[in-house]
């Protein structure tokens, strides 16, 4: 198994950082610092080396800095004893580039699974409490770092849809119907669609085991926990689906059914986590499914992922964070990024990790190494 490593990290105007020339530990490196101060702006500098977009803000643009005409973002990794140079530009009113090693991608999309990352952030909320498509991005995401193809079938699959509803708008606009045109889509988004749903039944088979076990690991409880997949090919096939909502379809002028539609149920002793789950039992499942994510990634990549702690030892207790500092002592974990806001807590857990460790002092987007 091999490890990919972040060594070195340059930045120019992303969001509220100025300018910042950093260079880290193989095993763990944590900024400590105010609210506000840049922390989580670094970690979700690193989060768009891998994933190729910030993890807080879908929106390229706003991730410059106030005044600044564009930003940069470079890394410099150490993977399967290759360097890797990655960078990422963006200037106002173009498109991003994004290279490998001096050469640009033709499709973005291309350079996902390479650096496999997993964030843990208290923005992971919003997966128990937003609607279905949050829970389906997650999924998304994590097959994406696994598998290319099956984010070549989503890419496909998202523009036909697109096709499909427009088609739809068009008939109603001009009060006209095509089987035949609408047929043409409807093979499309199956044959993508099959793909898509298969690996995501895979996916969650794998998953669900991991969840369980990190989840009784940090909460200490022999809580049964689970993650179930919901789609409407459970009950019918693609072309059921079409049938029986064609007269809707035109109806509402969009594809109401189909894999765009899936969703995760996340349940504690069976009933739904959102109503029955405590606040500690919400962000014990949140790190376990995050957990259980790099697991999946681990196994599937022969690599173990970047991981990325976000603010997270706020809003544990004690015995939580006790039990985390075990797993990472247990070397489940490759290189790890912290952001806390008490440097007394950050220089005690450190020293309770048996690893060597980095700490970076962040004051109103300077980032200066502590010695």
């Amino acid at each position: 198994m091999h490890n990919t490593v972040l060594k070195n990290l340059h930045l120019v105007d992303f969001k509220n950082i100025n300018q910042a020339e950093l260079h880290f530990s193989d095993k763990i490196n944590c900024f400590v610092g105010n609210n506000g101060s840049g922390k989580t702006n670094t970690l979700d500098a690193v989060h768009y080396l891998s994933v190729t977009k910030s993890y807080f803000n879908s929106v390229d643009s706003q991730n410059i800095n106030h005044n600044a005409p564009f930003f940069v973002i470079e890394g410099w990794f150490e993977r399967d004893e290759n360097e890797e140079h990655i960078y990422c530009g963006l200037k106002r009113g173009q498109k991003k580039t994004f290279k490998r090693n001096q050469k640009e991608y033709e499709k973005i999309s291309a350079h996902i699974g390479l650096i496999p990352l997993v964030i843990i952030s208290p923005s992971d909320r919003d997966l128990i409490l937003e609607g279905s498509e949050v829970r389906r991005k997650f999924m998304d995401s994590v097959i994406s770092q696994s598998d290319p193809l099956y984010l070549d079938d989503l890419i496909a699959y998202n523009k036909t849809l697109s096709q499909r509803n427009a088609l739809l708008k068009y008939f109603a606009a001009n009060r006209v119907f095509d089987a035949e045109q609408l047929g043409i889509y409807n093979e499309i988004l199956k044959e993508r669609g099959s793909r898509i749903f298969d690996k995501r039944i895979r996916f969650i088979e794998v998953l669900k085991p991991l969840l369980l076990d990190y989840y009784q690991h940090i909460a200490g409880e022999e809580e049964h926990v689970s993650v179930d997949y919901t789609s409407h090919l459970h009950e019918l096939d693609w072309d059921e689906l079409f049938d029986k909502n064609l007269e809707k379809d035109r109806v509402l002028q969009y594809t109401s059914q189909g894999i765009h539609r899936d969703d995760l149920k996340f349940s504690l002793f069976g009933y739904p986590l959102k109503k029955t789950g405590s606040q500690g039992q919400q962000k014990s499942f949140l790190i376990a499914l995050k957990l259980a994510q790099f697991e999946f990634l681990k196994n599937f990549n022969k690599s173990k992922p970047l991981l990325l702690l976000d603010d997270i030892f706020d809003k544990l207790d004690e015995t939580r964070v006790e039990s985390l500092i075990k797993l990472v002592n247990q070397h489940h974990f490759g290189q790890i990024f912290i952001t806390d806001t008490h440097p007394e807590r950050t220089i005690d857990i450190t020293k309770r990790i048996n690893e060597e460790s980095k700490i970076f002092e962040v004051s109103k987007g300077e980032i200066h190494e502590k010695n």
